[in-house]
């Protein structure tokens, strides 16, 4: 490293960083730095730097199946965000640990930030024991939760704003003439609550009573959504849209309500959340409110990192964007 430092006129700290990824070197001396230590055919010590540096270079990404139950980890939302999430991850150096069981769960005596396998984690989702989720951010600041903002939490937090999504996405039907609009979503989930508080706001700001006979309830697995879909049907419920709490929901409607004999958008209009990279291409293709994965993504990883390097970061709401494709009916 001496020899590397001499070579580029800086200091073995700046040397240090650069073979690091640290974002405190400017591009320019960092890819002199690295152009060098390739043709002196240079390596870090991976697991020397770690120990001096008591970093493991690892962050867990958390999907907390166990305690949710219902959700899959092939679930395309699940999938798409992991992605964005490893490259984000190995473009700062860092590998990605994937689990399923919460830390928090019946019979899970440790944790692997406790334990020294990884130097924070990200959490996909706040799920039902919120409580839970509470108390072990209290005691590891080092996570930040993807979900929804929820006043009275004091953890980071990195998501959409469901409320203004939900009531979005309402509005945008009740603007194409549907008088019966639906909302099809289990609001025991926390992300799906805020979705349908922002349904009910559209009613209510439209001035609009809200029809609770309107209201039925899915969980995320695209098997239980379609049989919920069908009991929409057999429910007697007259209805000429559907907002779908997420994608996959929306995809299980359309579906149960073609295998009904009805079309898709001409007898129910459908809207979706999430704009996962299957919504372009299924047929029709899916209207929905955009999560921005992308950007949601790599937010989790930046206000990560800065929180294990001891900075302040606050909990970030993106801004949504109603995609609008074939499945609603717009000309």
């Amino acid at each position: 490293m001496f020899e590397i430092a001499q070579l580029a006129g800086v200091s073995e700290s700046t040397v240090s960083r650069a073979l690091s990824g640290s974002p405190l070197v400017n591009e320019n001396t960092r890819n002199r730095i690295l152009k060098i230590a390739r043709s002196a055919n240079y390596t870090v010590n991976i697991n020397a730097r770690n120990l001096r540096q008591k970093r493991t270079r690892t962050i867990e990404v958390l999907i907390p199946l166990a305690e949710y139950g219902r959700q899959h980890m092939s679930d395309p939302f699940y999938l798409d965000m992991l992605g964005v999430l490893a490259d984000a991850l190995s473009e700062r150096h860092y590998d990605m640990l994937l689990t399923k069981r919460a830390p928090w769960a019946k019979g899970v005596e440790t944790n692997s930030i406790q334990c020294g396998r990884a130097d924070g984690i990200i959490i996909m989702g706040q799920g039902q024991d919120l409580e839970a989720l509470r108390n072990f951010t209290d005691l590891y600041p080092q996570v930040v939760v993807w979900g929804g903002h929820l006043r009275e939490d004091d953890y980071i937090v990195v998501g959409t704003d469901n409320v203004a999504g939900g009531k979005l996405a309402t509005e945008h039907l009740m603007k194409l003439g549907r008088k019966r609009i639906a909302f099809l979503g289990d609001p025991a989930e926390p992300e799906i609550a805020l979705r349908q508080q922002g349904y009910r706001k559209a009613f209510l700001d439209n001035g609009i009573a809200v029809d609770e006979s309107l209201i039925f309830s899915a969980p995320f697995d695209a098997r239980e959504a379609r049989a919920s879909a069908e009991k929409m049907l057999q429910s007697g419920v007259s209805f000429d849209a559907i907002f779908c709490a997420s994608d996959v929901i929306a995809m299980s409607a359309i579906t149960t309500l073609r295998n009904a004999g009805l079309d898709v958008p001409r007898d129910v209009a459908i809207v979706g959340y999430d704009d996962i990279l299957i919504a372009n291409s299924f047929g029709p293709s899916l209207t929905t409110v955009s999560q921005r994965i992308q950007e949601g993504g790599k937010t989790m990883v930046e206000l990560l990192l800065q929180r294990i390097e001891g900075k302040s970061v606050d909990t970030t709401l993106l801004p949504v964007e109603l995609v609008v494709r074939e499945s609603c009916g717009a000309p």
